[in-house]
């Protein structure tokens, strides 16, 4: 075989590997493994502490802390710490407003970045379990517990919850952002049967308390470090589907892909950073399962370059590589039309998939260029999201209806 098919086959295959040969191993891999379904009630629900690192959060916080304080959990039971990083914009006034209702504020006096506001407030926690979430999501009032449950089982260091997507109150959304959560939950199930999730939901997750008081630099991921932490102490991160956290869709691609660039440069930097895990000969499947949900996936956007640049040579002689490379122009230019689609109106469902690809491709590139000259970008900002809709909302003790991104 010539060195260009030998390219083009193993570019080919990186890709389809990431996103269909990786899934598909696993649910093998998972008729062979009995799934354990958490208690829904304990007889004594332990101590939790729940943590909402802010900045200028000030349309969402009161939504938020009015959804977290619904929560079905005890009362005394339960800590709410709403951690404020420098917030200038009358946040740390409407949260100081809860404080009859047991809702503590810390505030840092410099801005530093989430996972520095999340290291700050690690002393101050009083509970044996830490769920960390966003003011910009929604918690169903089941979530917690379910979460918590799955602690009853001594093994389970992290417990994640399932994030459904869900359109934002104005409908200025971008339906691909859906579909790959979609994708991203089913995945996580299959590798809870498995062994274990590899990265935590940062929108809402539960985590032992002495896992948490794990020191995590500045500059990394604490949601993808907790799941990475609770594998070095020998314990597994698991993907709750039941407990639920409602997600508004980002209004635009432009703002989707800001938000990856943050979350990938942060996410490569934290894998660096714990990257003995992925040594399989001491993590065995584990690693196996690290480099293929996050590694392989990161590397598919220069397997796409590689694919493209032989496709160019070939496409001198070859007819069937100029066809190809026109499709990957349609598909580029697709993309193009969805960057610049005005940001207040809806993108067509036909539009919208190929462009979150193409975007989010450009993304992991723009990344990996941030890691590579060390631009981690340690201070967070927040994405701004929509509120959650009104019939996505869902009143205590009743049950959900999922319209979105919901698995089948």
């Amino acid at each position: 075989m010539h060195l260009s098919g030998v390219l083009l086959a193993g570019s080919l295959a990186c890709c389809l590997y990431a996103y269909v040969g990786y899934p598909t191993i696993l649910k093998v891999l998972s008729l062979f493994r009995r799934s354990s379904t958490p208690p829904d009630q304990l007889t004594t629900w332990p101590l939790i502490s729940i943590t909402i690192p802010v900045h200028n959060e000030a349309e969402n916080i009161a939504g938020a802390l009015e959804w977290v304080l619904a929560v079905d959990y005890p009362a005394e039971r339960r800590q709410i710490l709403v951690v404020s990083d420098a917030s200038t914009d009358g946040t740390d006034a409407i949260v100081a407003g809860f404080a009859a209702c047991g809702v503590q504020l810390q505030r840092l006096g410099e801005r530093r970045g989430k996972t520095a506001a999340e290291n700050a407030a690690s002393p101050y926690l009083t509970g044996d379990i830490i769920i960390n979430t966003d003011a910009s999501v929604r918690v169903h009032p089941r979530a917690v517990k379910l979460l918590v449950a799955a602690f009853d089982d001594l093994a389970v260091g992290v417990a994640s919850a399932r994030d459904v997507s869900v359109a934002s109150l104005d409908d200025r959304t971008n339906p691909g952002e859906q579909s790959y959560v979609s994708y991203e939950m089913r995945v996580r199930d299959l590798e809870t049967t498995v062994q274990g999730i590899v990265g935590a939901s940062g929108c809402l997750y539960a985590i032992r308390a002495d896992l948490h008081r794990c020191y995590v630099p500045e500059a990394l991921s604490r949601d993808f470090a907790a799941a990475l932490t609770a594998r070095e102490h020998g314990r597994r991160a698991v993907s709750v589907h039941e407990a639920v956290c409602f997600v508004p869709r980002s209004a635009s691609l432009r703002q989707e892909y800001r938000r990856k660039v943050r979350t990938i440069t942060r996410g490569l930097a934290t894998l660096a950073y714990k990257r003995a895990l992925l040594n399989p000969l001491r993590y065995g499947v584990f690693a196996w399962m690290l480099f293929s949900h996050k590694l392989c996936r990161w590397l598919v956007p220069w397997a796409m370059l590689l694919l493209l640049a032989v496709l160019g040579a070939l496409a001198v002689t070859s007819g069937w590589a100029r066809t190809a490379l026109a499709a990957f122009g349609a598909l580029g230019a697709l993309g193009g039309i969805g960057w610049l689609w005005p940001e207040g109106d809806p993108m067509p469902r036909l539009l919208a998939l190929p462009a979150f690809v193409v975007s989010g491709n450009v993304a992991v590139l723009h990344a990996w260029l941030r890691l590579l000259g060390g631009r981690l970008a340690p201070v967070w900002e927040p994405t701004r999201r929509g509120a959650v809709p009104a019939q996505e909302r869902t009143s205590p003790g009743a049950a959900p209806e999922y319209h979105h991104g919901q698995r089948a």
